[in-house]
């Protein structure tokens, strides 16, 4: 977990240091937590006294248990999994959304409300640098982004390996991978929500002073890593379903690799000036490349089905440029688990879709002949004009 400075002009803050932060399944930016604010003395004249005091309830609810979540998410350990999640980020995440319609009601009441009241907010990680604007619409956007990273931390919870009784070691089930995917749609939801119908109410002006975690680059790129890793475990899940087809299990990987290839190509626009910012950008880098593997593999395999010299020779070079990735993602994989803040691996390494490949590898046909590299996979698709699914196009159009 980590994120960006707290203010694009503000890129050299020092932030808290961390020399570990546990087990990390899923990379988020860290929990933005609201500070204290006098409702009654702001909008007492203004507004209905149950209106006030109900704004205030709600916020100050908000307030203690986003505090409590952020300190426990601070601590360098384990997570104990449960399968919902855990029920103090899902306390927080009903708290958020019971507060969020009375808050979009007080946006609502006018111009002459809007200039009231100071919002204030500070990252967990740079808790001596708070952003305040005084504007409701920036606490919605606040809102919003924070209902978006306690999904994460609930799917970070849900993908962490639990021990049960049938000897078996421990695993993530696939109840909770099937309600992880459910989170990630969710919190990419909340994101899109935050883009489109939020940022478009707070003035171009107002929006140059925006802490980087609610600049609208950043909320696009973890949007989309939202998106990503929900398919990374749809994949995971078609795997271990015999049911499932290679065409279904290569659109999935072609699917990953365009929505990390976004995430990435985002990454650059956000200030990458400390270690939170590097890690992330490691992050994304690993899954890119994890995508790839994927891709070239159930490429190889359907490639492998074909009965002719050609496509016999073309399977073994996708098989090969598969490996390769793979490799390079393990090495990847280590360098963003050794980046500081460092971030435990062994238990990622069980449940990613790396380790679903090497499984799968195992069952594929064997690979002879001359090594092909990733690269003359890719010169030779794009010189084989019959070959229109080649996966170096990463194209993602109708199945052959």
């Amino acid at each position: 977990m980590g994120c960006g400075a707290s203010k694009w002009r503000d890129p050299g803050v020092r932030r808290r240091s961390l020399s570990s932060v546990g087990d990390v399944v899923v990379f988020l930016p860290g929990l933005r937590v609201p500070r204290n604010i006098d409702f009654s003395r702001t909008l007492g004249d203004h507004l209905d006294r149950s209106v006030v005091e109900r704004l205030t309830a709600l916020r100050a609810r908000v307030v203690v248990m986003a505090t409590q979540e952020s300190a426990t998410a601070l601590k360098p350990r384990r997570r104990v999994a449960t399968r919902h999640g855990g029920s103090s980020t899902a306390n927080l995440l009903q708290a958020l959304e019971e507060y969020l319609p009375a808050l979009i009601g007080l946006a609502k009441e006018g111009s002459e409300l809007r200039n009231k009241v100071q919002f204030v907010w500070a990252n967990q990680e740079d808790v001596a640098e708070e952003t305040s604007m005084a504007d409701p619409w920036y606490e919605v956007l606040s809102v919003l982004h924070l209902m978006a990273m306690v999904c994460f931390v609930q799917a970070n919870t849900l993908l962490l390996p639990r021990s049960y009784a049938d000897g078996h070691g421990p695993r993530v089930s696939e109840e909770s991978r099937q309600a992880t995917v459910d989170l990630f749609l969710k919190a990419a939801g909340y994101l899109d929500c935050a883009i489109h119908h939020v940022l478009t109410h707070i003035p171009p002006e107002r929006r140059r002073e925006l802490p980087v975690d609610l600049a609208e680059g950043n909320l696009k790129a973890l949007g989309l890593q939202g998106l990503s890793q929900g398919v990374d475990l749809q994949l995971g899940l078609a795997i271990d379903n015999p049911k499932a087809t290679l065409a279904v299990k290569r659109r999935l990987a072609c699917e990953m690799i365009k929505c990390w290839k976004q995430v990435k190509d985002s990454i650059p626009e956000l200030p990458l000036s400390d270690g939170w910012g590097e890690k992330h950008a490691l992050f994304v880098k690993w899954k890119y490349v994890e995508a790839k593997a994927a891709a070239y593999y159930f490429h190889g395999l359907i490639l492998d089905e074909g009965e002719t010299e050609k496509a016999q020779e073309m399977a073994i070079a996708s098989l090969q440029a598969s490996e390769e990735f793979l490799n390079e993602s393990k090495r990847a994989s280590e360098a963003f688990h050794t980046a500081p803040p460092a971030s435990s691996s062994f238990w990622n390494n069980q449940i990613s879709l790396g380790h679903d490949l090497k499984r799968c590898t195992k069952q594929g046909p064997e690979l002879p002949g001359p090594v092909h590299t990733a690269k003359s996979v890719e010169h030779r698709s794009q010189q084989d004009h019959h070959n229109t699914t080649s996966i170096a196009r990463f194209s993602i159009g109708p199945e052959p």
